[in-house]
């Protein structure tokens, strides 16, 4: 029995991994990316591991980061 290799894809956007968020909040970080920095984009991913909503974690991410 051979055992075959699973490679796992990280999905990063803008130099981050998103892959903790699920496919909905991939998809919309991925569009958000285009008109934020990369400070912002790690804000809000940090927020959303820890159980914040996209609205939400924006918030905080423009109170520390702005845009």
């Amino acid at each position: 029995m051979e055992v075959q290799e699973v490679k796992t894809i990280n999905m990063k956007i803008k130099g981050i991994n998103v892959d903790s968020l699920n496919k909905r909040q991939q998809g919309a970080m991925k569009r958000h990316a285009k008109h934020h920095t990369v400070k912002h984009i790690r804000i809000m991913v940090n927020a959303m591991k820890k159980g914040a909503t996209f609205g939400n974690s924006h918030k905080i991410a423009m109170r520390k980061a702005g845009r």
